[in-house]
Protein backbone atom coordinates (compact mmCIF):
# COMPACT_ATOMS: atom_id res chain seq x y z
CA UNK A 1 0.00 0.00 0.00
CA UNK A 2 1.30 3.34 -1.51
CA UNK A 3 -0.74 6.03 0.12
CA UNK A 4 0.12 9.46 -0.54
CA UNK A 5 0.64 13.08 1.07
CA UNK A 6 -1.55 14.64 -1.73
CA UNK A 7 -4.18 11.75 -1.41
CA UNK A 8 -4.37 12.81 2.01
CA UNK A 9 -4.51 16.40 1.35
CA UNK A 10 -7.31 15.52 -1.53
CA UNK A 11 -9.33 13.65 1.01
CA UNK A 12 -8.94 16.12 3.59
CA UNK A 13 -10.14 18.74 1.50
CA UNK A 14 -13.13 16.87 0.16
CA UNK A 15 -14.44 15.94 3.68
CA UNK A 16 -13.82 19.67 4.77
CA UNK A 17 -14.79 21.33 1.48
CA UNK A 18 -18.66 18.82 1.07
CA UNK A 19 -17.60 18.96 -2.80
CA UNK A 20 -15.01 17.65 -5.05
CA UNK A 21 -15.35 20.69 -7.45
CA UNK A 22 -14.58 23.25 -4.01
CA UNK A 23 -11.75 20.97 -2.80
CA UNK A 24 -10.47 21.00 -6.21
CA UNK A 25 -10.32 24.68 -6.41
CA UNK A 26 -9.21 24.86 -2.63
CA UNK A 27 -5.59 23.33 -3.61
CA UNK A 28 -5.65 24.27 -7.50
CA UNK A 29 -6.38 20.81 -9.08
CA UNK A 30 -8.65 19.96 -11.97
CA UNK A 31 -11.57 18.71 -10.44
CA UNK A 32 -11.04 14.98 -12.69
CA UNK A 33 -7.44 14.73 -10.93
CA UNK A 34 -9.11 15.48 -7.30
CA UNK A 35 -11.75 12.27 -8.06
CA UNK A 36 -8.83 10.26 -9.20
CA UNK A 37 -6.82 10.76 -6.61
CA UNK A 38 -9.87 10.15 -4.36
CA UNK A 39 -10.71 7.00 -6.21
CA UNK A 40 -7.15 5.68 -5.61
CA UNK A 41 -7.05 6.32 -2.31
CA UNK A 42 -10.53 4.33 -1.89
CA UNK A 43 -8.94 1.12 -3.94
CA UNK A 44 -5.69 1.17 -1.64
CA UNK A 45 -8.10 0.89 1.31
CA UNK A 46 -10.43 -1.61 -0.69
CA UNK A 47 -13.04 0.62 0.99
CA UNK A 48 -15.04 3.87 0.29
CA UNK A 49 -14.93 7.23 2.53
CA UNK A 50 -17.94 8.84 1.59
CA UNK A 51 -21.52 8.28 0.87
CA UNK A 52 -22.45 10.30 -2.82
CA UNK A 53 -25.68 12.17 -2.61
CA UNK A 54 -25.77 14.37 -6.03
CA UNK A 55 -23.18 16.52 -6.57
CA UNK A 56 -22.21 16.44 -2.78
CA UNK A 57 -20.21 13.61 -0.49
CA UNK A 58 -20.92 12.91 2.50
CA UNK A 59 -18.12 11.04 4.92
CA UNK A 60 -19.36 7.57 5.93
CA UNK A 61 -18.01 5.33 9.26
CA UNK A 62 -14.83 4.70 7.91
CA UNK A 63 -14.41 8.46 6.22
CA UNK A 64 -15.19 9.88 9.89
CA UNK A 65 -12.67 7.47 11.56
CA UNK A 66 -10.04 8.04 9.19
CA UNK A 67 -10.27 11.98 8.51
CA UNK A 68 -8.65 13.12 12.18
CA UNK A 69 -5.56 10.75 11.22
CA UNK A 70 -5.00 12.33 7.97
CA UNK A 71 -5.36 15.61 9.20
CA UNK A 72 -2.67 14.74 11.74
CA UNK A 73 -0.15 12.93 9.43
CA UNK A 74 -0.44 16.48 7.06
CA UNK A 75 0.05 18.51 10.27
CA UNK A 76 3.04 16.60 11.51
CA UNK A 77 4.05 16.71 7.88
CA UNK A 78 4.17 20.52 7.57
CA UNK A 79 5.72 20.55 10.77
CA UNK A 80 8.35 18.21 10.00
CA UNK A 81 8.80 20.64 6.60
CA UNK A 82 9.01 23.80 8.69
CA UNK A 83 11.80 22.08 11.03
CA UNK A 84 13.90 21.05 8.04
CA UNK A 85 14.27 24.80 6.84
CA UNK A 86 15.07 25.98 9.86
CA UNK A 87 11.95 28.01 10.20
CA UNK A 88 12.90 31.45 12.95
CA UNK A 89 10.49 33.44 11.25
CA UNK A 90 7.15 32.17 13.19
CA UNK A 91 5.12 31.81 10.64
CA UNK A 92 1.84 28.95 10.73
CA UNK A 93 -1.80 29.09 9.57
CA UNK A 94 -4.68 28.91 12.46
CA UNK A 95 -8.24 28.43 11.51
CA UNK A 96 -10.17 30.43 14.61
CA UNK A 97 -13.39 30.13 15.72
CA UNK A 98 -15.35 31.99 17.68
CA UNK A 99 -18.71 33.08 19.02
CA UNK A 100 -20.45 36.19 18.40
CA UNK A 101 -19.36 38.12 21.61
CA UNK A 102 -16.08 37.26 22.28
CA UNK A 103 -15.13 37.56 18.34
CA UNK A 104 -17.15 41.24 18.59
CA UNK A 105 -15.46 42.30 21.17
CA UNK A 106 -12.15 40.39 22.99
CA UNK A 107 -10.53 38.26 19.71
CA UNK A 108 -9.75 41.28 17.44
CA UNK A 109 -7.10 42.85 19.87
CA UNK A 110 -5.74 39.84 20.90
CA UNK A 111 -5.05 38.52 16.95
CA UNK A 112 -3.52 41.75 16.39
CA UNK A 113 -1.10 42.28 19.25
CA UNK A 114 -0.13 37.72 18.46
CA UNK A 115 0.37 39.07 15.06
CA UNK A 116 2.83 42.24 16.49
CA UNK A 117 4.39 39.26 17.96
CA UNK A 118 5.33 36.85 15.22
CA UNK A 119 4.32 38.43 12.34
CA UNK A 120 4.59 35.72 10.01
CA UNK A 121 1.93 34.01 11.07
CA UNK A 122 -1.41 33.81 9.09
CA UNK A 123 -4.28 34.14 11.24
CA UNK A 124 -8.61 33.70 10.07
CA UNK A 125 -11.52 34.31 12.15
CA UNK A 126 -14.71 32.37 11.69
CA UNK A 127 -17.50 33.76 13.63
CA UNK A 128 -20.76 32.03 14.55
CA UNK A 129 -23.08 30.97 17.77
CA UNK A 130 -21.48 28.37 19.83
CA UNK A 131 -23.39 25.58 18.53
CA UNK A 132 -21.69 26.69 15.03
CA UNK A 133 -18.05 27.32 16.20
CA UNK A 134 -18.59 23.72 18.28
CA UNK A 135 -19.75 22.25 15.16
CA UNK A 136 -16.71 23.15 12.79
CA UNK A 137 -13.93 22.22 15.72
CA UNK A 138 -15.26 18.49 15.31
CA UNK A 139 -15.43 18.84 11.66
CA UNK A 140 -11.56 19.53 12.09
CA UNK A 141 -12.54 22.87 9.94
CA UNK A 142 -11.10 24.71 12.45
CA UNK A 143 -8.11 24.85 14.56
CA UNK A 144 -9.33 26.25 18.13
CA UNK A 145 -12.28 27.50 19.55
CA UNK A 146 -13.91 30.34 21.61
CA UNK A 147 -17.43 30.35 23.11
CA UNK A 148 -19.37 31.69 25.74
CA UNK A 149 -21.70 28.55 26.36
CA UNK A 150 -21.33 24.82 26.95
CA UNK A 151 -19.91 22.37 25.62
CA UNK A 152 -20.77 18.70 25.73
CA UNK A 153 -18.79 16.72 23.31
CA UNK A 154 -16.92 14.15 24.73
CA UNK A 155 -14.06 14.30 22.53
CA UNK A 156 -13.24 18.00 23.02
CA UNK A 157 -10.56 19.43 25.25
CA UNK A 158 -12.26 22.27 27.50
CA UNK A 159 -10.31 24.83 28.66
CA UNK A 160 -11.38 28.22 31.11
CA UNK A 161 -10.18 31.31 29.72
CA UNK A 162 -11.92 34.22 31.50
CA UNK A 163 -14.93 35.19 33.51
CA UNK A 164 -18.49 37.18 31.53
CA UNK A 165 -21.52 37.87 33.14
CA UNK A 166 -24.58 39.08 31.15
CA UNK A 167 -26.51 41.93 31.91
CA UNK A 168 -30.37 42.85 31.88
CA UNK A 169 -30.91 46.03 30.14
CA UNK A 170 -33.57 48.18 28.69
CA UNK A 171 -33.32 51.64 26.63
CA UNK A 172 -33.35 54.85 28.92
CA UNK A 173 -36.75 55.84 27.98
CA UNK A 174 -38.70 52.13 29.02
CA UNK A 175 -40.73 52.27 31.62
CA UNK A 176 -38.36 49.92 33.92
CA UNK A 177 -35.06 52.51 33.58
CA UNK A 178 -36.53 54.68 35.98
CA UNK A 179 -37.23 52.57 38.50
CA UNK A 180 -35.37 52.04 41.95
CA UNK A 181 -36.02 47.70 41.86
CA UNK A 182 -37.09 45.87 39.08
CA UNK A 183 -38.70 42.53 40.68
CA UNK A 184 -39.45 38.99 38.98
CA UNK A 185 -43.23 40.20 38.24
CA UNK A 186 -41.82 43.53 36.22
CA UNK A 187 -39.94 41.36 34.07
CA UNK A 188 -42.13 38.83 33.28
CA UNK A 189 -44.64 41.53 31.79
CA UNK A 190 -41.79 42.67 29.45
CA UNK A 191 -41.05 41.96 25.76
CA UNK A 192 -38.21 40.04 25.37
CA UNK A 193 -35.70 40.62 22.93
CA UNK A 194 -32.89 37.55 23.03
CA UNK A 195 -30.17 35.68 20.73
CA UNK A 196 -31.09 32.82 19.39
CA UNK A 197 -31.26 29.42 20.49
CA UNK A 198 -27.72 27.71 20.06
CA UNK A 199 -26.03 30.67 21.31
CA UNK A 200 -24.24 30.87 24.45
CA UNK A 201 -25.55 34.30 25.43
CA UNK A 202 -29.05 32.17 24.74
CA UNK A 203 -28.13 29.38 27.14
CA UNK A 204 -26.95 31.49 29.73
CA UNK A 205 -30.29 33.11 29.73
CA UNK A 206 -32.63 30.38 29.83
CA UNK A 207 -30.76 28.93 32.52
CA UNK A 208 -30.91 31.82 34.69
CA UNK A 209 -34.89 32.63 34.21
CA UNK A 210 -35.55 28.96 34.05
CA UNK A 211 -37.89 28.35 36.97
CA UNK A 212 -38.00 31.84 37.71
CA UNK A 213 -39.79 33.16 34.73
CA UNK A 214 -41.85 30.16 33.35
CA UNK A 215 -43.60 32.38 30.96
CA UNK A 216 -41.24 35.32 29.32
CA UNK A 217 -42.91 37.21 26.59
CA UNK A 218 -40.44 36.51 23.69
CA UNK A 219 -40.40 39.30 21.47
CA UNK A 220 -38.02 39.06 19.22
CA UNK A 221 -35.13 36.46 18.57
CA UNK A 222 -32.07 37.81 16.91
CA UNK A 223 -28.95 36.36 15.92
CA UNK A 224 -26.41 39.86 16.07
CA UNK A 225 -25.39 42.00 19.39
CA UNK A 226 -25.54 44.91 17.77
CA UNK A 227 -29.13 44.04 16.20
CA UNK A 228 -30.51 43.52 19.70
CA UNK A 229 -28.81 46.40 21.12
CA UNK A 230 -30.85 49.04 18.66
CA UNK A 231 -34.22 47.54 19.15
CA UNK A 232 -33.69 47.64 22.67
CA UNK A 233 -32.44 51.45 22.71
CA UNK A 234 -35.38 52.78 20.28
CA UNK A 235 -37.40 51.87 23.19
CA UNK A 236 -38.96 48.73 22.81
CA UNK A 237 -38.71 46.45 25.13
CA UNK A 238 -35.58 44.06 27.51
CA UNK A 239 -32.36 42.56 26.69
CA UNK A 240 -29.73 40.72 28.09
CA UNK A 241 -26.47 40.34 26.57
CA UNK A 242 -22.73 40.31 27.86
CA UNK A 243 -21.62 43.24 29.53
CA UNK A 244 -18.71 43.50 27.73
CA UNK A 245 -20.95 44.29 24.63
CA UNK A 246 -22.62 47.00 26.54
CA UNK A 247 -20.18 49.06 28.63
CA UNK A 248 -20.13 52.01 25.77
CA UNK A 249 -23.80 52.20 25.27
CA UNK A 250 -24.08 52.20 29.34
CA UNK A 251 -21.24 54.93 29.32
CA UNK A 252 -23.29 56.82 26.91
CA UNK A 253 -26.53 56.49 29.03
CA UNK A 254 -27.89 55.16 25.25
CA UNK A 255 -28.80 52.20 27.41
CA UNK A 256 -29.96 51.22 31.03
CA UNK A 257 -29.03 48.19 33.45
CA UNK A 258 -31.26 46.79 35.07
CA UNK A 259 -30.49 45.03 38.84
CA UNK A 260 -31.41 41.11 38.88
CA UNK A 261 -29.91 39.85 41.55
CA UNK A 262 -32.33 36.69 41.93
CA UNK A 263 -30.95 35.86 38.58
CA UNK A 264 -27.19 34.12 37.93
CA UNK A 265 -26.07 35.30 34.77
CA UNK A 266 -22.66 34.58 35.33
CA UNK A 267 -20.45 32.35 32.91
CA UNK A 268 -17.09 31.42 31.59
CA UNK A 269 -15.72 31.80 28.39
CA UNK A 270 -14.34 28.73 27.34
CA UNK A 271 -11.35 27.66 24.72
CA UNK A 272 -12.07 24.42 22.52
CA UNK A 273 -9.71 21.78 20.89
CA UNK A 274 -10.70 18.75 19.52
CA UNK A 275 -8.58 16.40 21.86
CA UNK A 276 -7.65 14.48 17.79
CA UNK A 277 -6.43 17.49 16.53
CA UNK A 278 -2.27 17.50 16.30
CA UNK A 279 -0.95 20.57 18.64
CA UNK A 280 1.65 21.16 16.19
CA UNK A 281 4.19 24.35 17.14
CA UNK A 282 1.83 27.33 15.90
CA UNK A 283 -1.31 26.04 17.39
CA UNK A 284 0.61 25.45 20.91
CA UNK A 285 2.23 28.65 20.87
CA UNK A 286 -1.25 29.99 20.08
CA UNK A 287 -2.89 28.57 22.71
CA UNK A 288 0.13 29.70 25.35
CA UNK A 289 -0.27 33.09 24.21
CA UNK A 290 -4.14 33.44 25.13
CA UNK A 291 -4.12 31.68 28.02
CA UNK A 292 -1.48 33.88 29.54
CA UNK A 293 -2.28 37.20 28.21
CA UNK A 294 -6.03 38.81 28.70
CA UNK A 295 -7.60 40.79 26.15
CA UNK A 296 -7.81 44.18 26.72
Amino acid sequence: MRITLKQLEVFVAIAQEGTILKAADRLNLTQSASSMSLADLERQLGRQLFDRVGRRVQLNDTGNLLLPKAIDILSRTDDLEKLAMDDTSQAGQLRIGSSLTIGGYLIPSLMGSYLCDYPASRLSLDMGNTRHVISNIEKFNLDIGFIEGYCHVPDMDVLPWREDELVVFTGKDHPLAHLSTVTLKDLAHCDWVLREPGSGTRETFDNAVFGKLPQIKLAMELSQTEAIKQVVESGFGVGCLSRISLQDAFTQGRLVPLATPYLNLQRQFLIIIHRQKYRGSHLSRFLEYCLAKQPR
